[in-house]
């Protein structure tokens, strides 16, 4: 019988008791249910609601269950139904009555919200920490290639050329936000619900400072409705692992591009490559793919938990068992991500020759072209359309703009001068960007500057 079955005549069937179960998904929180329980026995201990020696036999009995399931010597049960009774039951079952007594003033409505946020709390730290893994790792492949000049894209067609450290930057600054969405999740997590029972509060002498504070949360859910019924959190971890994984997905897709053939701007390691069980030539970027593939599941894992919340009335309802699987994936499976990408990065070899020989076609310089024009008098709007006509002139002649002469120019406007060659010169025009956050070298090296302040920061953020 249930640990609740004293209401009941008969048991639930089996298909019921399987179909009712989350056992197999919440067992993943037994330390944190074990320190949750630990935590409740000695507040009632000094509360005076239970005696000092069964505090003591609670707190002893909980560290041997423990030790057992993380030395594989404990058998789950499905018919204990969740964590906490499997937990208690076999509590019980070492120290008899003052085992039973565990469950006083506490409901498992608000045991488990304190376990899920426990969990949540810690694996928005392990999260954070691999994203400050893979932003070093991006930071070390701009600085050693500091110099190097890529095509840059809009539409995916040739733009205007920039440093390869401004474009792994670009993803430093995207995993910085994201760690900054990690970094509240847990603090909306960091909350303690411990001590709102059902969904009411007790009658007991509770002291839910006290628990929060052995527990290392900062502070107390003040609405114990609000305590029981709450996974706004969930909501805020799932929403930072999406997002990221998002990010991420951006990024394995221009892995993927620029180790084509067509690219050649990388290649991936061995190690984080495949190869094709008919093809012997082939190397597939296969992990950047299951990145990019994953990122779907992710998502998927939020709006399910936000559809699971959308038409819950207050407080508890059964419902709301469905938050922590995908809550638990999102998280798993952005952490491997993280893992994954980082490696990428990290032994990727990068091919300056090849990104180099790229922004040298497409007409790169033509933005610069009109701003010459531009910086002499000539309206902007005017300017454009003299260059475009430039570029309708190379295309019907089979060239690029620097292989036309001073007289083309000319041709189109008295204002090109012989230093209109100075503007089609790929390094001068990366150089000319100067402006704060823009591609110039002088002002990547700041950006540069300002991307290790902020890893510093989030690093400092972690060891506190």
């Amino acid at each position: 019988m249930a640990l609740w079955s004293g209401r009941f005549t008969e048991n639930v069937s089996e298909f019921t008791q399987r179909f009712g179960a989350s056992l197999p998904v919440d067992k993943a929180l037994y330390a944190q249910d074990i320190a949750g329980s630990q935590a409740h026995a000695r507040m009632l201990a000094s509360a005076g609601v239970i005696e000092p020696a069964d505090a003591e036999a609670i707190v002893e009995g909980l560290d041997r269950v423990k030790a057992r399931i993380e030395a594989g010597d404990f058998a789950f049960d499905i018919n204990d139904e969740d964590i906490h009774m499997s937990v208690e039951r076999a509590l019980i079952a070492d120290i008899g009555d003052a085992g039973a007594r565990l469950h006083t003033g506490r409901s498992r409505n608000d045991q488990v919200a304190t376990d899920t946020r426990l969990f949540a709390k810690q694996r928005c730290e392990d999260l954070m920490a691999a994203n400050v893994a893979l932003r070093q790792a991006l930071v070390r492949q701009a600085e050693a290639h500091f110099d190097v000049v890529l095509p840059g894209y809009t539409h995916m067609q040739h733009a205007q050329p920039v440093l390869f450290s401004h474009h792994m930057l670009a993803y430093v600054w995207m995993l910085a936000r994201d760690f900054e969405r990690l970094a509240a999740a847990r603090t909306a997590a960091d909350a303690s619900p411990l001590g709102s029972a059902a969904l009411a509060g007790t009658t007991y002498p509770l002291d839910r400072q006290m628990t929060a504070a052995e527990l290392g949360f900062s502070r107390v859910i003040p609405n114990s409705l609000d305590a029981v019924s709450d996974r706004d959190f969930l909501l805020d971890l799932s929403y930072a692992c999406s997002v990221s994984c998002m990010h991420l997905s951006r990024l394995c897709e221009e892995i993927v591009l620029w180790s084509s053939s067509e690219f050649g701007f990388i290649e991936l390691s061995d190690a984080f490559s495949t190869g094709s069980s008919i093809m012997p030539q082939k190397k597939n970027p296969d992990f950047a793919e299951l990145i990019r593939g994953k990122t779907g599941r992710v998502v998927g894992d939020l709006v399910a938990l936000l559809i699971t919340m959308k038409a819950l009335p207050l407080a508890y309802n059964k419902d709301l068992q469905e938050d922590k699987e995908g809550a638990i994936d999102a998280a798993k499976t952005l952490e491997d991500c993280l893992v994954c990408a980082a490696g990428m990065i990290e032994t990727m070899r990068v091919v300056p020759e090849a990104m180099t020989a790229q922004a040298k076609k497409g007409y790169l310089a033509a933005t610069d072209v009109a701003d010459y024009l531009a910086k002499k008098g000539m309206p902007f709007r005017r300017a454009h359309e003299v260059v475009g006509h430039l570029v309708l002139v190379c295309e019907q002649r089979g060239c690029d703009l620097d292989d036309l002469t001073l007289a083309d120019f000319k041709a189109e406007s008295d204002l090109f001068e012989e230093d209109i060659t100075a503007s089609l010169d790929l390094e001068s025009i990366v150089a000319a960007r100067t402006t704060e956050g823009g591609t110039g070298h002088a002002a990547v090296r700041a950006q540069l500057a300002l991307a290790k302040d902020a890893l510093a920061a989030d690093e400092a953020v972690l060891a506190g």
